[in-house]
């Protein structure tokens, strides 16, 4: 494997592993890779995976095939010394541990799998870890394609060892794999399954939280976080715990547990992904100079850690520094192409009076998408994001709403379906959407500005002007087009300060004073003692002093008329 250590693959493609292995799809059992899974009680297959979680049982026997990870002397006599541990080793370490793969060792375990099976089609474990590491290598190229492959292996695994025969490494992948397509009911189904035959199986538990998050079930996020972490303390927990902190709001619960994390993390790729944390805490504090600090260490730590290029992207715009800004955006869609970062790049030009180049990468965010949805990705949150601000409000109120009825009920689906109401213009029926995302969705300044903006429309203006003060204090700069935008509302709600009473006094006053007439009509001021019976003065101190002899009375006495 001639790749170096911390590097994405290089042949063919930079991108991409190899997958048409003819050992792989040669062999005559390949045509079961078709074939649906046998247990027909299961849940339907969906995506979403990551390999540290999935590939659970490889290291369950400590190794995952005879002679893939340890090489063992012909003559079998034990070796003098330990081997120096390979690329597959390295990959199947990680993941026993919970921890991401380095990219150069995740190429190496996928190949290693693609020519065990190709030679050994019967063995249900290594379809499952081929399975799973398809998914992760998807997620972290952006190359939906390889969800296709995965759901292959995953299916001939089942197919080879069914899991009520012991094989929930393949049911732990496809939960991973729904989640990844956003299918977060079956998710759900798929990692419930094996909770209720296995609670102790501590891999499932990060599919499930995905899962419950994607459907806003916050409640049994939590349940399921505290479980993890019983099970495996560690890294990985303290990781699932911060993002459940920051969810939730609670900011400095989750700074404290990110940066423990960052403090135990040993291996490159581990240490990126807590430091890129630590980046978006800050930057969702509003200091995106400290955010730009952290993803660069991240960057420091393993420069294949494309996420924090795009982090630090985000946050050197939001200070300004939009050249650089721009070049970031390059560099992350250039290794990983996501649909979002290309949505924020569009949205930089935007700002900047760019409207060709934003055009260019909206258009190429259309047809991400369209591929995407292709290889059965719902991407109806950032579609619906896209289409409510850049295209068609009615067209997004329409997809988010069919999310909503499939139970994606999180803060983020909320938060877009009552902005895309607001932007069809239906503020009324937004506001119980926009308000849902507020409430559940922690100090998100995106979400205030939103609920502001729709109740400045319903002329609630002390609630709205409530809600855009919270934005900006929480991030000023949280977007380059809706930073401002948030800004212009607020000081369209802002009243005019207030007259001191004492400004009203003087003009009464100089009224009878500027009369320069100084001889005898001006002394007969038969006029303004006229006025004076008319002054209601001598009224206004008769209800009071028949007042003041009522409380005298009953001082005597403890009660007082006066207490009416």
């Amino acid at each position: 494997m001639d790749v170096m250590p911390q590097q994405p693959p290089q042949p063919p493609e930079p991108s991409r592993p190899p997958l048409d292995d003819p050992a792989l799809y040669g062999f005559s059992g390949a045509s079961a890779l078709s074939e649906p899974a046998s247990p027909a009680e299961l849940p339907p297959l969906s995506l979403r995976t990551t390999l540290r979680r999935a590939a659970l049982g490889v290291v369950a026997g400590a190794v995952l095939v005879t002679g893939a990870v340890v090489a063992v002397p012909e003559d079998g006599k034990k070796a003098s010394t330990p081997p120096v541990p390979g690329p597959v080793s390295r990959a199947l370490t990680a993941t026993a541990a919970g921890s991401p793969a380095s990219l150069s060792d995740l190429t190496a375990l996928i190949r290693d799998r693609q020519q065990w099976v190709g030679t050994h089609p019967s063995d249900a474990r290594s379809w499952a870890v081929l399975g799973t590491a398809y998914v992760e290598w998807a997620r972290r190229s952006a190359d939906t394609a390889y969800y296709g492959r995965a759901e292959q292996a995953l299916k001939r695994s089942l197919n080879v060892r069914p899991g009520e025969n012991g094989n929930t490494a393949a049911w732990v992948g496809l939960a991973e794999l729904a989640d990844a397509r956003h299918d977060f009911a079956t998710a759900k189904k798929w990692g419930e399954t094996v909770r209720a035959r296995q609670p102790k199986q501590w891999t499932v538990y990060p599919a499930l939280i995905d899962a419950y998050s994607g459907l806003g079930d916050y409640k049994s996020v939590n349940t399921a976080v505290a479980r993890f972490t019983a099970l495996r303390a560690g890294v990985p927990a303290l990781l699932q715990t911060a993002r459940m902190y920051l969810a939730r709001g609670w900011r400095e619960d989750a700074l404290a547990n990110a940066q423990d994390a960052a403090d135990r993390a040993a291996a490159p790729a581990q240490k990126a992904e807590c430091l890129a944390l630590l980046g978006e805490l800050a930057w969702e504090r509003g200091e995106p100079q400290e955010a730009v600090a952290q993803y660069s260490a991240a960057l420091r730590t393993d420069r294949a850690h494309h996420p924090s290029l795009a982090g630090r992207a985000r946050a050197l715009a939001a200070l300004g520094r939009t050249d650089e800004a721009q070049r970031d955006y390059r560099a992350a869609l250039a290794h990983l192409p996501r649909p979002e970062y290309m949505l924020e790049l569009g949205e930089l030009y935007e700002s900047l009076g760019l409207d060709g180049e934003a055009r260019s990468q909206y258009e190429r965010l259309r047809e991400a998408l369209a591929q995407d949805d292709a290889q059965g990705v719902d991407n109806a949150l950032l579609r619906g994001r896209y289409e409510a601000d850049h295209g068609d409000p009615d067209a997004a109120v329409e997809l988010l709403d069919a999310a909503w009825a499939r139970s994606h009920r999180s803060a983020a689906v909320a938060d877009a379906l009552g902005w895309a109401l607001h932007r069809s213009g239906a503020p009324s029926a937004a506001l119980e959407y926009a308000a849902q995302a507020v409430d559940t969705g922690g100090q998100n300044a995106s979400y205030a500005y939103h609920l502001g903006v729709v109740q400045k429309a319903l002329r609630e203006y002390g609630p709205a002007r409530r809600n855009l003060e919270e934005a900006l204090r929480s991030n000023p700069r949280f977007s380059p087009l809706a930073g401002p935008a948030a800004r212009e509302a607020l000081d369209s709600l802002t009243p005019p300060p207030p007259v001191a009473p004492h400004d009203m006094r003087p003009a009464p006053e100089p009224e009878p004073e500027p009369v320069p007439a100084a001889e005898a009509p001006a002394p007969q001021k038969a006029e303004p003692q006229e006025p004076e019976p008319q002054k209601p003065e001598p009224k206004r101190p008769e209800p009071q002093k028949p007042q003041e002899p009522e409380p005298q009375k009953p001082a005597t006495t403890p009660q007082a008329p006066g207490s009416r």
